[in-house]
């Protein structure tokens, strides 16, 4: 089982580990910063540091409750002591990215009742889908200002992880069309950007919507009877 540094704090940039387990180019550590990717987020990159040796992490995955670094250069044995580096900028980047979409699929649940379809995201821009029948000629000029009044309203944004039973009897906790939440899960996590926005989600976030910055439209698009894309860029 590896400890999940990021779920706590998403703003940790270093850490130090102990290798567990090795195959081939890919360690599993006992705790992680790296974020393994999930709900359309990228996973980390960043260097993996041990004496005087460093390698790359360039691929993370979580299979169950462990997380797995692939690395290019040399592989550190079981046993070591290392020290990981998350790439801070693109990090950020993506916390960004992620808290605004957040924002967008609060909005829209707030005003339209509207779950979510799908959604993807890199540095500097993201899209989402929605279960919506339609979207007026405006719609894109009005969610973008309604996210602009939500990131100058410089909500605090908190973290919990709560027991399934509790998690749950919040109303709406899942925004997703389908529940990608595993039945086996007994603690689930929980992100609220106050006055705004509760669901249940895995990813990294800054702590307050003003940090997003400037977002804008940048696209809008029917995928279908009632799923509708939006595009946005930071």
């Amino acid at each position: 089982m590896t400890q999940l540094l990021y779920q706590t704090d998403s703003y940790l940039r270093e850490f130090d580990a102990t290798v567990v387990h090795v195959e081939g180019h890919e360690v599993l550590l006992d705790r992680t910063a790296f974020y393994p990717g999930g709900g359309g987020q990228p996973a980390d990159r960043g260097p993996l540091q041990r004496d005087s040796d460093e390698s790359a992490v360039v691929g993370v995955r979580k299979v169950g409750e462990e997380v797995w670094h692939a690395l290019e250069g040399g592989v550190p044995s079981p046993g070591q002591v290392v020290r990981g580096a998350v790439e801070w900028e693109r990090r950020y980047a993506l916390m960004r990215a992620h808290t605004a979409l957040h924002i967008l699929c609060g909005i829209v649940w707030r005003d339209y009742g509207a779950r979510v379809t799908g959604g993807n995201m890199d540095v500097g821009r993201a899209r989402m889908d929605f279960e919506l029948e339609a979207m007026s000629g405006d719609f894109a000029a009005e969610m973008q200002e309604k996210v602009r009044r939500e990131v100058e309203a410089a909500r605090p944004i908190s973290v919990r992880i709560l027991p399934r039973a509790e998690a749950f009897a919040i109303p709406d906790l899942i925004r997703t069309k389908i529940n990608l939440l595993p039945e086996g899960i007994q603690q689930v996590r929980v992100v609220e950007i106050v006055g705004l926005d509760v669901q249940a989600d895995g990813g990294t976030h800054v702590r307050n919507t003003s940090e997003v910055g400037d977002v804008r439209i940048i696209g809008h698009e029917s995928k279908g009877r009632i799923n509708k894309r939006l595009r946005i860029e930071l």
